[in-house]
């Protein structure tokens, strides 16, 4: 679309309209503030729009007045845009959003499917459940299969997450921790195991775990909990504020072991 083509176009049209609803008393300040701009970069559109006889300056003040050259592009333009605007509107109703699943079992093209989660993943099958799905591709069990069409509650019971906070260096690192205490907190079971910091990876490695994930923890225990999934993290002193608050935000439901 030519609207969105030449550049500083679209910023040119911004200044315009807010020359035209709030003229006189607009200052480029407001305007820089209401488009998100230097008021360096307002300054210079200004000068094109002026230059141009877009804009004018009266009574030898810095008061901008829109001309009636203007208000006919200012129109031309609008009326452009609202163009665009529908047709992205239209575009978006037709839009089909698609979601990806495994097959439990054989599925064809059109076929309505069930979903269900299991351990974090969405799994589509032909046994119902309170959620369906229409098929856009054929696939083979074990597949990923494309669907859309989603419709009812994905039955999803939230995971928990267990935080273990262990002793910074200056309180003696991994040297001081119970290891029997994390070993008993560990087998009670946990699907996915994050760690913060590297004394909790020299944890980990003292009693052979391995961890599911040990960058961006906060949010991937964050993402793990909501599909089910009961987390175990290993955080260092205050590290664990940063999962806690992230937690909190989510309503998430959690515990902190000091070991």
């Amino acid at each position: 679309m030519k609207f969105f083509k030449k550049r500083g176009e679209l910023t040119r049209f911004q200044i315009l309209a807010e020359i035209a609803k709030n003229q006189p008393h607009l200052r480029q300040k407001d305007i820089s503030e209401m488009l998100g701009i230097t008021v360096q970069a307002v300054s210079e559109n200004i000068r094109s729009l002026i230059d141009n006889g877009f804009v004018e300056i009266r009574e030898d003040t810095v008061r901008y007045h829109i001309t009636k050259r203007g208000i006919e592009k200012l129109k031309k333009k609008a009326v452009e845009f609202r163009k665009y605007a529908e047709e992205v509107i239209e575009t978006m109703n037709t839009y089909k959003s698609i979601w990806p699943a495994i097959a439990e079992e054989k599925i064809k093209s059109g076929e309505k499917v069930w979903l269900k989660m299991e351990n974090g993943t969405l799994y589509a099958t032909k046994n119902k459940t309170p959620a369906s799905a229409e098929a856009l591709q054929d696939a083979l069990k074990g597949e990923d299969v494309a669907l859309t069409n989603l419709d009812g509650t994905i039955e999803l019971k939230p995971g928990t997450v267990t935080i273990i906070r262990l002793p910074t260096s200056n309180q003696g690192g991994s040297r001081s921790v119970n290891l029997d205490r994390i070993r008993e907190i560990y087998n009670q079971g946990f699907d996915r195991v994050g760690v913060m910091g590297t004394i909790s990876r020299a944890v980990v490695h003292k009693l052979n775990i391995n961890p599911d994930f040990e960058f961006a923890t906060s949010d991937s225990a964050v993402a793990a909990s909501k599909r089910g999934l009961n987390v175990l993290i290993f955080s260092v002193g205050k590290m664990a504020n940063s999962i806690t608050r992230k937690l909190d935000e989510e309503g998430i439901h959690y515990t902190i072991e000091d070991i």
